[in-house]
């Protein structure tokens, strides 16, 4: 998997710009020399009575010229992309195999240790949450694809929507992120908000943790992870953000794009497949909101602002 016989064979970039480009300048020459010949034939003293063919010609050739530049632009854009998709689905197969590979290599060994000898104890009790600890992890990976399965089919029933508080659903995944990443629940600062959203509660769910894992992998080694929700008119603006890094301003589109992780595949030290954010902004469209990233300000950082209509506050009885 790791040599040459991956899945998706990652291409280089060098060879379709170095056509595009040799096509373009050959269009661009063709362009010129065939100006030059119409102009100089249209201002030919022996030829003036055909000036206004040439002029014709002039016209006609350019435009069809300038088309066919535009076609070999486009080409290469598109070339370019694909060859960038092909290279983030190359990545993908290598973070899931990774994702899959490590958790059940790790139950296979403590399945092994069992069997061959006797475990008694705390020693015992270590292996069995090491073994559910691998199996969570499995089951996150597969509930990731299986939701962006999910959010890609066309022909799936829509499912009822409610009205769903984002205070019950940003404390669920506080409580499921501090197990999962074995920190505490210090590190999230959040004060109830009294919003409500009217969606559906799966959609929501699966973009705020999302988002909060993703503050989580990237904050500091001493993380702290900042939620804040208004309710504005009659949308929710949700705010998260995370004491790491920052993400760089020319990268701030991509990170959203299926598969895309930055860096070398083999050289991560963070965990996940590149579905995560994209994950986030197809429910964010499908919920006819919007999403954007900027600095977090004092203290470095990042802050994703996500504004989702149809919000209000929570009537109190």
């Amino acid at each position: 998997m790791w040599g040459g016989d991956r899945l998706f064979e990652r291409k280089s970039l060098k060879w379709p710009i170095l056509v595009a480009t040799l096509m373009i300048i050959s269009v661009v020459g063709l362009t010129v020399g065939w100006v030059l010949l119409n102009v100089f034939s249209a201002l030919d003293p022996q030829k003036n009575n055909r000036a206004e063919i040439y002029w014709i010609l002039l016209s006609v050739g350019a435009i069809l010229f300038a088309f066919l530049l535009a076609g070999v632009i486009l080409y290469l854009i598109w070339i370019i992309q694909n060859i960038n998709l092909n290279r983030r689905q190359s990545n993908f197969i290598d973070a899931v195999t990774h994702e899959l590979k490590t958790p059940i290599a790790s139950l296979k060994l403590y399945l092994q240790t069992l069997n061959r000898r006797s475990v008694e104890g705390p020693q015992r009790q270590q292996f069995y949450q090491t073994m559910m600890e691998d199996v969570d992890r499995l089951d996150r990976l597969i509930n990731q694809l299986l939701d962006v399965a999910r959010l890609q089919r066309v022909d799936q029933e829509p499912m009822p929507k409610e009205w769903v508080s984002i205070d019950a659903v940003i404390r669920d995944n506080i409580a499921s992120l501090t197990k999962q990443h074995g920190i505490g629940s210090d590190v999230f600062r959040f004060s109830d908000c009294d919003c409500e959203l009217f969606v559906q509660r799966v959609d929501l769910d699966v973009l705020l943790r999302n988002v909060m894992d993703n503050a989580i992998k990237y904050a500091s080694a001493s993380p702290e992870v900042e939620i804040r929700v208004e309710c504005e008119k009659d949308q929710a603006v949700i705010n998260v953000s995370d004491n790491g890094v920052g993400i760089p301003r020319h990268l701030r589109r991509k990170i959203f794009s299926r598969f895309y992780r930055a860096g070398d595949e083999l050289e991560r030290k963070k965990p996940g497949v590149g579905l995560g954010l994209f994950l986030v902004r197809s429910i964010v469209e499908r919920l006819r909101g919007s999403i954007t990233v900027a600095e977090r300000g004092k203290g470095g950082g990042t802050t994703f602002v996500i504004r989702i209509p149809q919000g209000r506050k929570i009537e109190v009885k």
